[in-house]
C-alpha cells in the first residue's frame, strides 16, 4: 500500500469489534473556521491531457456532448486515481500527429499524478463519451466500461496495473449508436453487477443536418435525430452478459439519453434507474425487485420539470439534501431553463422544490452539464456544485446574455432548505471560465475534504483542491461486500451521530456520464464520534456496526457487524 503523508490508523468493523488497520488517515486536516474554498492546482498536478471533441467544422452533433470521467482507485493503494474520456477524429478532421486517446493518471499523493494509460492499457483512441466503474466478476479490482460514438469497451483490471479489453467476450460492446451515461447495478440482488447502457441517438454523417441561426452556422438539435434504445445487459456471473432489454420491460421506451444514476428512490430494497434525455422527457424505471422495470417517470414526477416542461437536461446525481431520509435528486439543463432539485415525499413521489429552495441561482442564463450534491464544508448539509459552458462554439457572436466559456457554480447548503450561490467567495478554483461537461467529486488527498475534477471541452481538465477552513468533523466509508456484489454497488447507509442521521448509497455511475463516490463521504458536523453505522446490503442483508471515532476512515465488511 502507498501511503499519503500524515498515514495513520484507520478501522475496520469486524466481528461486532473494532480492530484497527492502516488507511490513509487526515494527515491534512486542520481545525479553522471559514467559507468553502476550492483552489485551482491543475498546473502543479503533472496532468497535461488535453480533451478534443474532434471538431472538423461541418458542426457534427456528437461534438457537443463528449464526454465524462471517472474518480476510482483503480491500482487498491488507498489513493484515488483519475480517468478522462476523449473524443476522437470526425470526417473531415485532419490529425497529423498521434491519434487522441482516453487517459488514466495514477494519484502520487500530494495532488500529484502520473500518467499510466500506456502501461495499463486502456488508452481507447474511439470517440469516447461516458464512463463507468465497477467490478463486475466480484474479484476485488475495478473495471472500467466506456461509452463511445461506436462500439463501446471494457476493460477488465488484471490486478497488476493493467487492463485487458474484454469487451466481445463479454458481449457489451452495444449497438454502435451514440453512447451517454452508463451504470453497474444488480438488478435483483443476486451478488452479480448488471449494466444499462443509456443512448443519445442515432447518427449518420451522411444526414447529418446544416442550421443557421441569427445568420451563423450553429450545432443541429436532438431533435434533428432518430432516438436511440437504451440496452440493459445481465450479468452471467461467468464473465459475459446477456442483452435482456426486451424481458426487463426497458425496450419500448427510446430517448435521447445523456446522464443517468441508479438509485432506490422510493426505499423498497431494489434499486431504481434515472435517465435524462435531452429535450424529451426523463425516464424512471421503477424496479419490482426481480430485475423488471415499469417507467413511472411522469406518475413519479420526475418526468418533466413543475412547468410541465420537458428540458435539455444533462447531468443527475442524488443525495439526502435536506436530511429527511430520502433521497433526493438534481439535475442540470440547457441554457435558459432552470436546473430542478427534486426533493423526495416518499411514497415514490417528487417534488420540483427549485424556485422555494434556490437551488439553481446564477445558472439559468448558461448551458448546465456536471453536477453533484456534495458536502464542502462536512458540516453535514451537501451543498451543490454546477460544471457550465454552451456547446455552441461561436454563440458569443450573436447572443449577449450567455457564453461559450462560464464560470463553475458552488451553491451552499443553508441547513434551512434553501442553497446560497457562493461562487464569488469560493477561492480561485471558481473563477476560470471554461466550456466544463463532466465533473467528479473525491477526497483526492485523504484530508477529509472533497475535491472536484472537471473535463474541459477542447481544453485541459481543472483539478480543485478543497482547502475549506472548518472546525467539522467527517466519516469515510468504504463497504465490501460478500453475499452481496463486491463493491456493494446499492447498498444504502444510514450514519448516526450525536443525535443526528445522515443516509446515502453506493453508486456506480453518476452525473453527466461520469462516476465518482466509491467510498461514502458524510460530513458530521460536530460530532467527534459516529455513534452507529447501519447497512442494507444489496440483496435485503441489514447490518448494524458500533461506535467508531469521527475524521477517519473505515472499511465495512459484510457479515462482519453486530
Amino acid at each position: 500500500m502507498r501511503p499519503s503523508a500524515g498515514a495513520a490508523a484507520g478501522a475496520v468493523v469486524a466481528g461486532g469489534l473494532l480492530t484497527l488497520c492502516v488507511l490513509i488517515a487526515p494527515g491534512l486536516w486542520r481545525a479553522r473556521s471559514g467559507p468553502i474554498e476550492l483552489c485551482e492546482v491543475t498546473r502543479h498536478t503533472g496532468i497535461a491531457w488535453r480533451h478534443t471533441d474532434g471538431a472538423s467544422g461541418r458542426r457534427y452533433i456528437v461534438e457537443t456532448v463528449t464526454a465524462g470521467l471517472a474518480t476510482f482507485d483503480y491500482d487498491g493503494d488507498g489513493l484515488v486515481d483519475i480517468y478522462f474520456v476523449n473524443g476522437a477524429p470526425l470526417r473531415g478532421t485532419r490529425c497529423d500527429g498521434p491519434a487522441p486517446r482516453n487517459a488514466l493518471y495514477r494519484n502520487l499523493g500530494n495532488f500529484r499524478f502520473e500518467d499510466v494509460t500506456e502501461q495499463a492499457g486502456v488508452g481507447d483512441t474511439g470517440y469516447g463519451l461516458g464512463v463507468t466503474v465497477g467490478d463486475y466478476d466480484n474479484d476485488g479490482r475495478p473495471d472500467l466500461y466506456v461509452t463511445n460514438f461506436g462500439p463501446h469497451v471494457l476493460y477488465h483490471n488484471n490486478g497488476d496495473g493493467t487492463f485487458t479489453a474484454l469487451t466481445d467476450r463479454a458481449g457489451v460492446a452495444g449497438s454502435g449508436d451514440v453512447g451517454a451515461g452508463a451504470c453497474f447495478l444488480d438488478i435483483e440482488g443476486d451478488g452479480d453487477l448488471d449494466l444499462f447502457v443509456a443512448y443519445y441517438l442515432k447518427f449518420d454523417y451522411d444526414t447529418h443536418p446544416e442550421r443557421i441561426e441569427l445568420g451563423y452556422p450553429v450545432y443541429p438539435g436532438p431533435l434533428d435525430f432518430v432516438p436511440a434504445p437504451d440496452i440493459l445487459f445481465r450479468n452471467n456471473g461467468d464473465g459475459t452478459f446477456t442483452d435482456i432489454t426486451r424481458q426487463a420491460g426497458i425496450d419500448d421506451q427510446h430517448g435521447t439519453g445523456m446522464g443517468i444514476v441508479a438509485a432506490d428512490y422510493d426505499d423498497d430494497g431494489d434499486t431504481d434507474i434515472f435517465v435524462l434525455n435531452d429535450v424529451a422527457a426523463n425516464f424512471l424505471f421503477r424496479n419490482d425487485g426481480q430485475g423488471h422495470f415499469e417507467e413511472v417517470g411522469l406518475e413519479a414526477g420526475f418526468s418533466h420539470n413543475m412547468e410541465g416542461r420537458a428540458l435539455g437536461s444533462m447531468g443527475v446525481d442524488c443525495g439526502d439534501y435536506d436530511n429527511d431520509g430520502q433521497l433526493d435528486f438534481f439535475q442540470t439543463s440547457y441554457q435558459n431553463e432552470p436546473v430542478v432539485l427534486y426533493r423526495n415525499l416518499g411514497h415514490g413521489v417528487l417534488e420540483d422544490v427549485t424556485g422555494r429552495t434556490r437551488a439553481g441561482n446564477g445558472s439559468y442564463n448558461n448551458v448546465k452539464w456536471g453536477c453533484g450534491l456534495v458536502d464542502f464544508d462536512n458540516d453535514g448539509w451537501r451543498d451543490l456544485f454546477i460544471a457550465m459552458g454552451h456547446l455552441q462554439d461561436n454563440v458569443d457572436l450573436y447572443d449577449a446574455t450567455t457564453s461559450y466559456e462560464a464560470r463553475n457554480l458552488v451553491l451552499r447548503n443553508r441547513a434551512d432548505g434553501t442553497f446560497d450561490n457562493v461562487s464569488d467567495r469560493c477561492g480561485d478554483g471558481l473563477r476560470p471560465k471554461r466550456s466544463s461537461r463532466g465533473a467528479a467529486f473525491d477526497d483526492l488527498d485523504n484530508d477529509g475534504r472533497v475535491d472536484v475534477v472537471v473535463l474541459n471541452s477542447r481544453r485541459e481538465p481543472s483539478v480543485l483542491r478543497n482547502t475549506s477552513a472548518f472546525r467539522n468533523h467527517w466519516l469515510e466509508i468504504e463497504l465490501r461486500g460478500t453475499r452481496a456484489n463486491r463493491d456493494a454497488v446499492g447498498a444504502r447507509v444510514a450514519v448516526t451521530a450525536a443525535g443526528r442521521t445522515w443516509i446515502d448509497e453506493v453508486h456506480s455511475g453518476r452525473g453527466y456520464q461520469s462516476h465518482w463516490g466509491s467510498r461514502l463521504h458524510f460530513g458530521l458536523g460536530e460530532a467527534t464520534q459516529v455513534d452507529r453505522i447501519d447497512v442494507r446490503w444489496p440483496g435485503g442483508a441489514r447490518e448494524s456496526f458500533g461506535r467508531v471515532a469521527a475524521d477517519q476512515q473505515v472499511l465495512l465488511i459484510e457479515g462482519y457487524g453486530r
